[in-house]
């Protein structure tokens, strides 16, 4: 080949990187997963250190579109007892610099017993499992938390930016119920049952343990579940990308539990619209009377931004390593 077939195929492929990053959303693939579909990876033990950002920090100013990358410094965990506490292990957006970043999602929440009462039991939920077991427990170790203390593991919808972690991590805990959206493919399924996880398949809302329900497969192309949990703030929502739009996620939520929503936390699927349909979904989350919101994932930088413009002091800036106390 020569020089000037060369000198093209470089200008070519810097024109892909530089529009890659401009849009920032990278596409899901869905899969369907065969034998040979775990990751093999080994986690390297890390040190057992945590990290909890201040909730009541002011979000940074954002000027254009671009949202700064906050480099928080390490603190002693808050005590467990008196509210619920969300732990980002898996995101495209940095917050802990001492974690690793990837396309994909998931968080861990941590329930306390209700109320304080004699009824109620701890729990500990790991959403969504991101796209890498290997990265997801590297990531776990890091913060000081211990992978068999999970309970309950909630796979929001195909794609393997979600779900891919998920045979990885039951390697390392097979000790929970996985509660799976019921169009998923037979393999997944098949995988759960295979290490002894017990299995339950979602399509109606259902109630996942104390305080905390599933939205049921909401959308129709790509079929997901979202996470509500009940607070005596009012109610928080966990979206993986929220396929079927935050705002009907956020309806399904207050009609399911009948009430007002706190939080809203997660993927929105917003890195593909423009400035103007962007608004619209910030505005449409604004009436339905969301307290806080949280975007990440496939939020994109453009939401992100007007998100942090409408809501000022309610906007959460999160990352992977952010850890939300939500007081109860």
């Amino acid at each position: 080949m020569s020089d000037h077939h060369w000198t093209q195929l470089a200008i070519l492929a810097l024109i892909g990187l530089v529009c890659l990053s401009v849009n920032e959303c990278a596409p899901s693939e869905e899969i369907t997963p065969t034998p040979g579909w775990r990751a093999t990876a080994e986690p390297t033990p890390l040190p057992m250190v945590t990290v909890t950002p201040s909730p009541g920090r002011p979000a940074p100013t954002v000027t254009g579109t671009s949202i700064p990358t906050p480099t928080p410094e390490p603190a002693p965990t808050e005590e467990a007892g008196g509210g619920i506490t969300i732990t980002i292990l898996y995101d495209n957006n940095e917050y802990d610099e001492r974690l690793e970043t990837a396309w994909g999602f998931s968080c861990l929440v941590e329930l306390p017993p209700a109320s304080g009462g004699p009824g109620g039991v701890e729990k500990t939920i790991l959403f969504d499992t991101g796209g890498d077991s290997a990265m997801l427990l590297r990531n776990m170790r890091t913060l000081g938390l211990d992978p068999r203390d999970v309970d309950v593991v909630v796979i929001s919808h195909i794609h393997c930016d979600h779900v891919g972690g998920l045979a990885g991590f039951l390697e390392e805990n097979h000790a929970v119920t996985v509660y799976l959206p019921e169009c998923l493919p037979e393999s997944i399924k098949e995988t759960v049952r295979e290490v002894g996880a017990e299995l339950v398949e979602v399509h109606e809302p259902v109630q996942i343990c104390e305080r905390v329900y599933s939205t049921g497969e909401l959308g129709d192309l790509i079929r997901e579940q979202s996470l509500v949990i009940e607070t005596s703030r009012g109610l928080v929502v966990i979206t993986g990308c929220a396929h079927a739009g935050v705002v009907n996620v956020v309806r399904e939520a207050k009609d399911l539990l009948d009430g007002d929503v706190h939080l809203v936390l997660g993927g929105f699927h917003l890195c593909w619209m423009n400035l103007l349909q962007v608004r619209s979904i910030v505005e449409g989350v604004k009436d339905e009377g969301v307290e806080q919101v949280a975007p990440c994932h496939c939020s994109g930088d453009l939401a992100r931004s007007t998100f942090e413009k409408v809501y000022g002091e309610d906007f959460i800036l999160v990352g992977v390593g952010s850890r939300l106390k939500i007081q109860d």
